[in-house]
């Protein structure tokens, strides 16, 4: 009956995620400046409430995310969520079922800017259908992930099915900016029995994704001209002293943490700043960087105490820099996410995607985190991700996803639902 229900309906599916895909709701300066979600999140209540669901509006606010940094370690402060022309707000839907277990998607709705038009080869916003493809921006990181869980909720519906249990969409905001939608949400209350993060999966279930942690280090010295650098001190080269130590903590992560679905934890120097001109030893030099960390064999703050005493460390064996030491600071983090493998509702989500594709999904691990660290870690609920989508295709020229994949997905929730809330509650693990 779904699958037919499906085909019947297929046009209109695809009609519907051309349409918010047309909708421009990029962040600003990765949500530090703004964004413009709401054109989207007013398209997806009329939607909801369209299909009978009750919604509400909660405005992200500054205190929030500092709630969630002094309760939790997780937020990014100083984001603009309300401006001349702009209001920045999640939506939640709720469809009421029957007595079974609840279930929640997850998915946001602002996209990263699409970047110089030259690079596209049709204007982003003008989603079309061709060779199979839905293209546009925003079509796969995450408009189609996000849509196909309201309308596997809809294909119940226009199948005649009822929904065993509540079935909760969370439309978020403000995720390219570090994933304070998300976090608003899980303060705000909102759970279920499990959830599922509807981000590009590449037809996987992701039960694992890395921790993050930026970090500022900024080096000072002492400026003069070039023709007596032995009289001055040269920040770059002190920077690049301490650089050396980072390689060597990377090295020794290598050789002591391991885990079955992802990669090494990683230090990444991904910015350095300084000097004035080729003639001038530099009297500063900052350099960022990036680290990924395993779950529950690391944790945030033991890998800020392994960085920050390797740098003094090796600060204390330069003269110069034992009285000058570098000053270090976070400036954006997010923590790791891990679900036991075996765990009832990852099990569900395999067979779901099973009994549309007729074949076991993979099960692996990302090395790149989302929001599925809040879900879990705050939430407390069992998540997984998995969603439309080729994750090459995030942030990408040209962007797309495949019809049949969205479509497949829209199934594939739909049977979840069956499947996962169709138990009873005393089941729950």
């Amino acid at each position: 009956m779904l699958k037919e229900t499906l085909r019947l309906r297929r046009d209109e599916y695809v009609a519907r995620l051309l349409e918010l895909a047309s909708l421009d709701t990029a962040v600003v300066g990765h949500g530090i400046e703004g964004g413009g979600e709401e054109t989207g999140q007013l398209w997806m209540e009329a939607l909801l409430r369209q299909m009978g669901a009750e919604t509400v509006r909660e405005p992200l606010t500054e205190e929030i995310i500092q709630d969630g940094l002094a309760r939790f370690g997780e937020g990014n402060p100083g984001h603009v969520y309300s401006g001349d022309g702009f209001s920045r707000w999640n939506l939640i839907g709720r469809f009421k079922g029957g007595e079974g277990r609840s279930l929640l998607f997850d998915g946001h709705i602002d996209t990263m800017p699409s970047g110089p038009r030259e690079l596209w080869s049709f204007d982003p916003l003008d989603a079309q259908v061709r060779d199979g493809r839905i293209w546009g921006l925003g079509t796969c990181d995450m408009k189609g992930g996000l849509l196909a869980s309201v309308l596997g909720v809809k294909l119940l519906q226009d199948a005649g099915i009822p929904l065993p249990g509540d079935v909760t969409i969370l439309s978020v905001v403000d995720e390219e900016g570090g994933g304070n939608g998300s976090l608003a949400a899980m303060l705000s209350g909102h759970r279920a029995d499990a959830a599922v993060v509807c981000e590009p999966s590449n037809g996987s279930v992701t039960v694992a994704h890395m921790g993050f942690v930026f970090f500022k280090v900024e080096v000072r010295g002492v400026a003069l001209h070039s023709g007596s650098k032995w009289k001055g001190v040269n920040a770059i080269e002190k920077a690049v002293l301490l650089m050396g130590a980072l390689d060597d903590l990377e090295h020794e992560w290598l050789m002591r943490y391991k885990h079955p679905l992802l990669p090494p934890p990683t230090l990444n120097i991904g910015v350095i700043e300084g000097g004035t001109a080729g003639s001038t030893v530099p009297d500063r030099c900052v350099f960022k960087l990036c680290l990924h960390y395993h779950p529950e064999t690391m944790s945030h703050d033991s890998v800020v105490k392994e960085v920050t005493e390797r740098l003094l460390l090796r600060a204390a064996g330069d003269p110069w820099l034992r009285d000058n030491p570098p000053e270090i600071s976070v400036y954006q983090a997010g923590g790791a996410f891990e679900m036991e493998r075996e765990h009832p509702f990852v099990l569900a989500v395999e067979e779901s995607i099973a009994s549309v594709r007729k074949e076991a999904p993979p099960v692996v691990g990302s090395p790149a985190g989302n929001d599925a660290r809040l879900l879990r870690n705050i939430g407390t609920m069992p998540v997984v991700i998995t969603g439309p989508g080729r994750q090459e295709q995030c942030h990408s020229p040209d962007e797309y996803i495949e019809a049949n994949d969205y479509l497949d997905y829209v199934e594939i929730y739909a049977r979840l639902i069956l499947d996962w809330c169709g138990r009873h509650k005393e089941e729950r693990s």
